[in-house]
């Protein structure tokens, strides 16, 4: 028992050891960038006042997203997706899976569920011991289940999900920013300090050229540190701008959820603008912002996917209140909260789940997907 609480101490420890790294090159910058080329290097008064100005903001806001990205806490579910007291030890007495799926999907009736396994069973965490919301996971580095978990960053020791993917695509643009202006800034002197490393090891140094100092070292590893983190950066932020567009998370690019109908990728995706208003709320004034903006509560989500009759799809068509028969259905789909019905605004059509009864006059009814334009 005490070796298995000290390898767990012990790892920690080493899983901050990435976040230490970022800390000391970040400090080394802020240093070789305000100290070693603003105050020593540049003799322009108006060009210092410039730099530092632009510098310290983008600083700021690089720090504050990325503070953030770090200690917000992973979302967890709420205590209504957890089984009762009853229900939990039935489940666990049960030994055929049949038995135990039966008991799952009597708690999950009333919960706001729309995905499932591959194999049409209901998502259950026997390590956490509760019901997963659609678009949660468990975090094996953190030991709970996390609200749309996008991946676990080892950079920022932490989970990026639901409460914390909006400070997390900040992160990676004001770090973008920041090595884009500091690369850019320091270019120039860069340039006039290699050339002065060539010229003197040729002996032919011009007389106005920068001085021979100990700053020439910090601007140019100041340099190669900047554009060599830009382009790693740079990747990384492109493919999560591409996956708020899509509203995917990383997780769900490499396996599909399964809904009623089968697996599909761009199940909760309601169009590029409201995907981004998911994210970034409602009000623009806070977008750039690492403040909490994000809408709904992480539990559940709308989804473009309605099951409709196609008998009654004219009906649809004309504004009218639709409804399905819900074959198949295990669950039955609740109200969705303000913000998201903010999201699915005018265009969205939800159905409530009920028996099928008009199956002796046409026999089973086939039901079809209607994807909702955004």
């Amino acid at each position: 028992m005490a070796p298995s609480h000290v390898l767990k101490c012990c790892q920690k420890v080493l899983a901050w050891v990435p976040v230490a790294f970022i800390a000391l090159v970040v400090a080394w910058s802020y240093y070789a960038y305000v100290v070693e080329l603003c105050v020593f290097t540049i003799s322009s008064t108006a060009e210092k006042v410039v730099y530092l100005v632009v510098f310290h903001l983008s600083f700021v806001m690089f720090v504050w997203s990325y503070w953030k990205t770090i200690f917000t806490s992973p979302a967890s579910p709420s205590k209504e997706f957890c089984l009762s007291k009853a229900d939990k030890e039935q489940y666990e007495k049960e030994e055929r899976p049949e038995s135990q799926q039966e008991i799952l999907r009597r708690a999950a009736k009333d919960l706001p569920i729309y995905t499932t396994t591959a194999s049409r069973a209901i998502r259950y965490c026997d390590r956490c011991q509760l019901i997963k919301p659609d678009r949660c996971h468990h975090c094996s580095a953190c030991d709970i289940c996390v609200l749309k978990m996008d991946h676990h960053c080892p950079w920022v020791n932490n989970c990026v999900g639901f409460s914390n993917y909006k400070f997390f695509l900040l992160f990676l643009m004001y770090s973008l920013l920041y090595c884009l202006f500091v690369a850019a800034t320091v270019l120039q002197y860069f340039i006039k300090f290699w050339t002065l490393c060539r010229r003197k090891a040729a002996e032919n140094c011009p007389k106005n050229e920068l001085p021979d100092t100990h700053a020439k070292f910090h601007v140019l590893f100041l340099f190669f540190v900047a554009a060599m983190f830009f382009i790693s950066i740079l990747s990384l932020f492109s493919y999560h701008c591409w996956l708020v567009g899509k509203n995917r998370s990383t997780i769900e690019t490499f396996r599909a959820p399964t809904f009623r109908n089968g697996p599909d990728k761009n199940g909760f995706s309601l169009g590029c603008s409201k995907n981004l208003r998911e994210v970034f709320g409602d009000e623009k004034k806070y977008w750039l912002l690492p403040i909490f903006t994000s809408l709904g509560d992480g539990c559940n989500f709308p989804t473009r996917l309605v099951i409709v009759d196609p008998e009654q799809l004219t009906v649809s068509s004309q504004n009218e209140p639709a409804k399905s028969s819900g074959a198949n259905q295990s669950f039955s789909p609740r109200p969705l909260s303000e913000s998201q019905n903010r999201l699915l605004a005018s265009d969205s059509q939800w159905v409530e789940s009920g028996p099928e009864e008009e199956n002796v006059k046409s026999g089973a009814k086939k039901h079809i997907i209607v994807s909702l334009e955004s």
